[in-house]
């Protein structure tokens, strides 16, 4: 691995800015939300938790990516490592207040920490970046982010299994396909080719099917604690542990941990957890 690069990089920062205009909100609220009507989201509307991240598109011309349709490692923001494949692995954000249709947004991110190691099938790094988002009046959320690089095995090793909860209170089922995979690509200018080429996510990087975004599974989680808990929560927490896939639907589970806080995860029909998430109201 390319241990002097990911010293390097720590402490590297940029902004960028951003915005969800009604064209974006309504892209994400198509994919998102089940009988979908544009008149949900005016301009000036509050957004949905979670939302934010469709706000800042990648600029990266066509010839600044990469064989995997992201930005080229090395060549932006985050390192290159030596390692090839790239995944969002989990995160935690604060939300110190609501966002709106059409609100100018500024995310200042900041690499934390790159942690190289060897792990069981092979090296791995773990890069922790610190966004902290603002709006016309100033802090709104602030976030941190893991992303996990590794090796392109020559087949799919999924990880063990961790079984789902067997009396939740809530168990919901989500459709998949690469239709709803494209779509939230496109509302999020994703280029990653895991979640929307088949031949590349099979014979290139070894998985037996369509990814499902990691963003798009915690999505889905915070907007079923909010409708469940009647307003968005203050905190979340989440981790993959599983790799998700088109071939399969999706359950969104969750069951209430005492006052205040929710526990969560998304699930195959299988039974096997995807991601965990733990959401918090500060009441």
């Amino acid at each position: 691995m390319a241990k002097d690069a990911g010293h390097e990089a720590e402490g590297r920062s940029e902004t960028v800015t951003g915005i969800i205009d009604v064209t974006r909100a309504n892209m994400l609220g198509a994919t998102i939300l089940p009988g979908w009507d544009p008149a949900l989201l005016p301009e000036g509307a509050e957004l949905p938790a979670l939302w934010h991240w469709a706000a800042f598109h990648p600029t990266a011309p066509m010839g600044g990516l990469g064989s995997d349709g992201h930005i080229r490692i090395g060549s932006g923001f985050m390192p290159d490592l030596g390692l090839p494949r790239r995944m969002w692995a989990g995160g935690s954000l604060e939300f110190h207040r609501p966002l709106h249709v059409g609100e100018p947004l500024t995310r200042h991110s900041r690499i934390v920490s790159v942690d190289q190691k060897e792990g069981r099938t092979g090296p791995i790094a773990l890069v922790t970046v610190a966004h902290h988002i603002e709006g016309a009046h100033g802090t709104a959320i602030e976030e941190i982010n893991d992303i996990v690089y590794l090796e392109i095995p020559d087949s799919f090793r999924p990880p063990a299994p961790i079984a789902a909860p067997e009396t939740p209170e809530f168990d919901e089922t989500v459709a998949m396909g690469p239709v709803r995979l494209f779509r939230y690509s496109a509302a999020t200018f994703n280029g990653h080719r895991i979640h929307f080429d088949r031949p590349y996510a099979t014979e290139v990087e070894h998985y037996p099917g369509l990814v499902v975004h990691g963003p798009l599974q915690a999505t889905f989680l915070i907007d079923a604690a909010t409708r469940y808990h009647g307003r968005a929560p203050d905190r979340l927490r989440y981790r993959g542990v599983h790799p998700m896939f088109d071939t399969h639907d999706l359950r969104i589970i969750g069951t209430r941990d005492g006052a205040g806080k929710m526990r969560l995860c998304t699930a195959a029909p299988a039974g096997h957890q995807g991601m965990q998430a733990t959401a918090e109201w500060m009441e």
